[in-house]
């Protein structure tokens, strides 16, 4: 792979040795794995079972040759996470594109980990390779988070400079590292619409991700047929419950009420945590078409990524039974779900709501109507 991708690329299978090694020393990530894997365990039986576990993966260390080993490695712990915090796991769509060429998957942004590992996921149960993945860079604050996510597929987005020259330098490093991966790696790449998580509910794509995107589009070029070269594909991921939905209504909350929210350091790998082992009901991902229109501005291609994500995005009894919690009976879609269903999910948002402040019930029911009040 050409040097100058160095500082944002994924590791490659020559630094695992290194990379694996230091992960496996680390007191921080052996607490995580023991805290997931044996989480019904008494705490005092961790300093043990932290032992055990990096005995286990000092074992496996040997085994592992390349960083498809590594994601075989993490397939048990991802199929864990399904069975344990999903009602259902669906996906609709992928049966109708070609993927046999790389594309762009641009989804909806919902949360930090799970929405390009549910794409991941989706891919790898049809037999296709999984994306590399697009992250900011204020998830890199920790050392062996940063290892984490580099050893996972996941390129760098570089966020922090101040310099308006430094993010345009950046920006274009992004742009040529991404046609880089499609045409000359052959691999597929997963970003979000927008930085940052739609804490409102609202999913809208950002023009600048794909005036990004653009930025390394030959002057001969129209823009049409760049975006055509890119394969870009629309993904609607849809959560029934969100496990980090009160953060969510509380940073927006704390932002309205104060104008501005400071974000601890630890709080994107809180939220990471919250996201893998809370509960999610059921979850949908769906497959939107390769854009294949005429456009003459990254705003006209954004328009058309929203018209797909918002097609496709599955409507779960979670958005019913906020309209009715918020005493809007009459936009609840019972002739798609039942009053039951709508029911049991009004009794698990009424119970996770019950010590919240009026304005954060609030904030937390308008997230989940939004399906039918932004219709």
């Amino acid at each position: 792979m050409n040097a100058k991708f160095d500082s944002i690329r994924p590791f490659n299978d020559c630094d695992l040795p290194q990379v694996l090694s230091r992960l496996i020393r680390n007191r921080q990530l052996m607490d995580s794995l023991v805290a997931f894997s044996f989480s019904t365990w008494p705490r005092f039986s961790y300093p043990l079972l932290r032992g055990i576990t990096r005995l286990y993966l000092s074992k496996r260390r040997s085994s592992i040759k390349s960083l498809r080993d590594f994601q075989v490695l993490v397939e048990p712990y991802m199929e864990r996470m399904i069975e344990q915090t999903t009602d259902s796991f669906s996906v609709s769509g992928l049966d109708e594109l070609d993927v046999s060429q790389p594309c762009i998957f641009v989804s909806n942004h919902r949360d930090i980990a799970l929405d390009p590992a549910f794409v991941n996921w989706s891919l790898h149960q049809n037999g296709q390779d999984t994306v590399r993945i697009a992250v900011g860079d204020n998830l890199l604050k920790q050392d062996w988070v940063a290892d984490l996510i580099r050893l996972n597929k996941c390129f760098i987005v570089n966020r922090s400079a101040k310099d308006r020259r430094q993010k345009l330098a950046d920006a274009k490093l992004l742009s040529e590292y991404i046609f880089h991966t499609l045409k000359n790696d052959a691999q597929h790449i997963w970003i979000a619409q927008r930085e940052g998580r739609a804490k409102d509910g609202v999913d809208a794509t950002n023009p600048a991700i794909i005036s990004m995107l653009s930025l390394n589009k030959p002057k001969e070029q129209s823009l049409t047929d760049y975006i055509r070269s890119l394969r870009i594909v629309p993904v609607s991921i849809s959560y029934e419950f969100d496990p980090c939905d009160l953060s969510k209504a509380k940073e927006l909350h704390t932002t309205e009420v104060e104008g501005s929210y400071d974000k601890a350091d630890s709080e994107d790998i809180r939220s990471i945590v919250d996201g893998i082992v809370g509960y999610k009901g059921n979850v949908h991902v769906a497959f939107g078409k390769i854009l294949d229109d005429e456009f003459d501005s990254a705003k006209a291609v954004a328009e058309q990524i929203d018209v797909q994500i918002k097609q496709n995005y599955k409507q779960f009894p979670s958005a019913d039974a906020a309209v009715q919690l918020m005493g809007r009976d009459n936009c609840a879609n019972t002739d798609v779900y039942s009053q039951t269903k709508i029911d049991e999910a009004k009794l698990h948002l009424s119970s996770r709501l019950s010590d919240e402040s009026e304005e954060i019930k609030h904030k937390v029911l308008s997230m989940y109507a939004v399906p039918i009040t932004h219709k």
